[in-house]
């Protein structure tokens, strides 16, 4: 009996299956960045260099190989961004799902005071006074309090308007809330490099997409034209919440300090 001519194992099903769905991915991480057209271009390239060996073509494909082992080195420079960003989201997602279950949020430093935030968001909404607040889960947001001014108080609706009222020196920038503590203001933070975010957006939703696709923080945007709440989390942002839709929210996320 003559054998087929390709046989096709369970294993290498799994294997096709599980590339492909990296593939694709990497792909989503670039999507709509300047990455995209050099992905595109490796992902030629080694296709190309598969066809090359597969008939066999000696000269060419030792070309390729080489060229493609040197361009790794450039390809961790190019994509170093969306690589960090994977590499977050895939270890965010781990630890999401471990802590919780063998810490819970209690011992993962989770406890917000969901009332005084949601207090100082009702009002701020209601004057259209501009806020960015980075309320921080697993990933420590304390490295970007080296941009701002260090406060270390305690979390209160009161001090959150105080520093975000318009004629005060604390108002650009974002507020980092750090174990239920307001613990610096003013801060600076990454902006997005999407090429995908609606040009409307201003600096602030901007500013909390980016921290969002380096950081697990829960990021709340009030924007100061229309007095809308937004908030971004994932690297994704959801526009014009109702103050009880962002309560739920925050409950959810974020147990009460004294439950």
């Amino acid at each position: 009996m003559t054998p087929a001519f390709i046989i096709i194992r369970l294993l290498d099903v799994i294997d096709i299956v599980l590339f492909a769905f990296l593939l694709y991915q990497i792909y989503m991480l670039v999507r709509g960045t300047v990455a995209i057209n050099v992905f595109i271009g490796v992902v030629l390239v080694y296709l190309f260099w598969l066809l090359v060996k597969a008939f066999d073509m000696q000269l060419l494909g030792t070309f390729l190989g080489q060229v493609i082992g040197v361009s790794l080195i450039a390809i961790i420079i190019v994509f170093q961004q969306e690589i960090r960003r994977f590499l977050f989201m895939v270890a965010s997602a781990s630890r999401r799902g471990i802590i919780h279950q063998w810490l819970g949020k209690e011992e993962a430093g989770y406890h917000v005071d969901v009332r005084e935030i949601i207090q100082a968001c009702g009002n701020m909404a209601k004057s259209r006074t501009g806020a960015l607040l980075v309320i921080s889960r697993i990933s420590p947001v304390e490295l970007y309090a080296g941009t701002g001014v260090l406060l270390n108080a305690r979390l209160s609706a009161p001090l959150i308007e105080t520093i975000f009222f318009n004629g005060s020196p604390l108002h650009d920038g974002a507020l980092l809330i750090v174990h239920g503590t307001i613990h610096a203001a003013r801060c600076i933070l990454p902006v997005s490099q999407n090429l995908n975010v609606p040009a409307g957006l201003g600096m602030r939703h901007r500013a909390a997409l980016g921290i969002t696709e380096q950081n697990d923080a829960f990021v709340i945007v009030i924007s100061e034209e229309t007095g809308s709440i937004s908030y971004a989390e994932y690297g994704k942002m959801t526009h014009n919440v109702s103050l009880a839709d962002l309560q739920k929210k925050l409950e959810a996320e974020f147990p009460p300090v004294n439950s």
